[in-house]
């Protein structure tokens, strides 16, 4: 009886041990183990089985991305500006016997590395630098950084420049230059419009008197070519008046009649005085007779225009050669 118990307490032992030392391994998660003191391999996710009393699991690391926010740094700029700088560092572990033997606190060791590097690359740089730069200054930091915990087994994939609190005074400085660069800039943008909107207008003024003087043009080129139709046709009349007279064949005489006519015309406006071309004179009776002849001896209205023709001042026609009252024969005469 004593046996069985003691067997069966010795089964039950075996079995907690067992149970005690099997180990499950979470996903994106490494466990580093020793034995007996010194390293013996790295367990994956999945079942474990340790050996009691001998393995013994001597880290537990996460091969996860981890975010790690610093706190602000104060950091000093090549223009003597001190200010604080906060930073956010993504890394990832990459090898877990690297981490746990090689260095002791590692997010320590990682702030540390990100402070000192953060202050010598801003101390190489000007504020206004500083304040514009700050992909810049991530990939250097990042550089840095990574090339320093490639030994740590740690690989650092990005630095980020959180924010960036320069001193109050300075902040006021900057808000009024700021300031004065916007209006700076609105002064730029009220005159370029202006500019522009003189422009414009000369543009259309322009525009405006060359299209005035087009019509003028216009105006005077039309007018001149309806004169040129106007004296086209009036000299076009009087060529075909003489070609007409050309093809008649008119005889001497009736060359004159025509022509005491056309005094007779002229006396019967405002003129005073008109010079009778002597070779008229000669064939004035023979004009007087063809009127006679033209004209009924009954008809008072021709020997009323015959006595309006004898008015003093109008030019009339006297036969036998004779001129006009108070017409001296000579190579021509003037009737009054």
């Amino acid at each position: 009886m004593l046996s069985t118990i003691f067997l069966l307490f010795i089964v039950f032992l075996l079995v907690m041990v067992v149970f005690a030392n099997v180990r499950i391994v979470p996903q994106a998660n490494v466990y580093v183990i020793e034995r007996l003191g010194t390293y013996l391999c790295t367990w994956g996710a999945g079942l474990h089985i340790k050996v009691p009393f001998i393995d013994r699991i001597a880290n537990k690391v996460s091969v996860k991305e981890q975010v790690v926010d610093f706190a602000p740094q104060s950091v000093i700029t090549k223009d003597n500006v001190t200010m604080k700088i906060d930073t956010v560092v993504f890394f990832q572990v990459t090898d877990a016997k690297m981490l746990t033997y090689g260095v002791e606190f590692p997010l320590a060791a990682i702030e540390n590395l990100t402070a000192t590097t953060l202050r010598n690359i801003i101390g190489s740089m000007e504020l206004d630098h500083t304040l514009t730069s700050r992909d810049h200054i991530n990939s250097t930091i990042t550089l840095t950084l990574d090339k320093a915990t490639d030994k740590w087994g740690i690989k650092i994939n990005r630095v980020e420049v959180k924010n960036i609190e320069p001193p109050k005074e300075i902040m006021a400085a900057m808000e009024r230059q700021m300031k004065a660069e916007r209006e700076k800039r609105e002064s730029i943008l009220l005159a370029e419009g202006e500019k522009q909107s003189k422009i414009l207008i000369a543009e259309g003024e322009k525009e405006s008197a060359i299209l005035r003087a087009d019509a003028v043009r216009e105006q005077k080129i039309r007018e001149a070519e309806g004169e040129a139709e106007a004296i086209r046709t009036v000299q076009q009349a009087v060529a075909d008046g003489i070609r007409m007279l050309n093809e008649a064949a008119p005889t001497r005489e009736v060359i004159a009649l025509r022509s005491l006519e056309s005094f007779e015309k002229a006396a019967d406006g405002q003129a005073t005085k008109i010079i009778i071309p002597s070779e008229i004179q000669g064939v004035a009776g023979l004009a007087a007779s063809l009127k006679e002849l033209v004209i009924p001896d009954g008809s008072e209205k021709a020997r009323g225009s015959d006595k309006s023709a004898q008015k003093p001042g109008s030019a009339s026609a006297f036969p036998n050669g004779g001129g006009a009252a108070g017409a001296q024969p000579a190579c021509g005469g003037t009737a009054k």
